[in-house]
């Protein structure tokens, strides 16, 4: 699972969009990984919110991720 939460920060990084949907970071993480199960990918996406490297942004009718200090957020 490492090696995914190393991909999905890779991603949010080097992203142009502060924000971006779970699909987006899952096609992501299949171009490093392309065994890794959308399960796995969620898993670590939820970790890496947990340990708070990555955060939940509610548009309302959807969830994105985006890299925490990263963009506008209600924080800032």
């Amino acid at each position: 699972m490492e090696d995914i939460k190393k991909a999905i920060l890779d991603f949010a990084e080097n992203s142009k969009k502060t924000k971006f949907y779970f699909s987006d970071m899952e096609k992501a993480v299949r171009k490093v990984f392309p065994d890794a199960k959308a399960r796995e990918v969620k898993k670590a996406a939820t970790a890496l919110v947990n340990e708070e490297k990555l955060m939940y942004f509610s548009t309302g009718s959807t969830t994105l991720y985006g890299l925490k200090g990263r963009g506008q957020t209600e924080d800032h």
